[in-house]
């Protein structure tokens, strides 16, 4: 199971985050890789950590005044992104754009998705990874796992209908190991969650909850 962080734009310490997962990651063998905010990759990147951009626009370099360019972040230290997140959404020509940028820079990619249809759509322009989140339950405290594991199912389902290659992640609401566990049951490769660790208390004990079932 890979675990993906999301700080999202929230007030922790990018860094307290990013050492927590580098050394959660390194005493348990499990893959856990944090996206920061675009400005804290360096940084975050510079602890050894692996490290995910938020977002990355569809064009190249060039006149993209505000655009965050998948060369940039990837210089800065990124080793993948997301792309299409809930709070961030691109219509389905810029997705592709995205994806193609970030294979340019040799960036990995997960690219969101709301719902199973939505999943079998974006597998097909050929992502590493796609990440289902009901937009409902993001920031909740109720895992999609749990409340709907139908779409989990469904959405490995769609994914593997289109290309076999496509990870499959679980998101919103993630916040304990027992959702890991029941997300890996349901087929899921990997969880992309936020809250759960950008808000805690202690950053690295909640981390060590998510990988205590693995």
């Amino acid at each position: 199971m890979f675990i993906l962080v999301n700080l999202k734009a929230y007030p922790c310490d990018p860094i307290e985050v990013a050492t927590a997962a580098r050394d959660v990651a390194e005493e348990s063998g499990v893959r856990i890789a944090v996206s920061p905010q675009a400005a804290d990759i360096s940084r975050v990147a510079d602890t050894g950590v692996e490290t995910w951009a938020q977002h990355v626009d569809p064009n190249g370099y060039g006149s993209h005044t505000g655009s965050t360019l998948a060369e940039a972040v990837a210089e800065a230290g990124a080793v993948g992104t997301l792309i299409n997140h809930s709070e961030n959404r691109l219509k389905l020509a810029d997705i592709d754009g995205s994806i193609q940028a970030a294979d340019r820079a040799g960036l990995e990619t997960c690219v969101c998705g709301n719902n199973p249809a939505q999943i079998g759509a974006v597998a097909a322009l050929g992502p590493d990874s796609v990440a289902v989140e009901p937009p409902e339950l993001i920031g909740g405290d109720v895992s999609v796992a749990t409340a709907d594991p139908g779409i989990v199912t469904d959405a490995v389902d769609a994914a593997a209908n289109v290309d076999e290659d496509v990870d499959v992640y679980c998101g919103a609401g993630i916040s304990t190991g027992d959702d890991v566990v029941t997300a890996e049951e349901l087929g899921a490769s990997g969880i992309l969650l936020a809250s759960g660790v950008a808000k805690a208390d202690d950053p690295r004990a909640a981390l060590e909850d998510l990988v205590s079932g693995l």
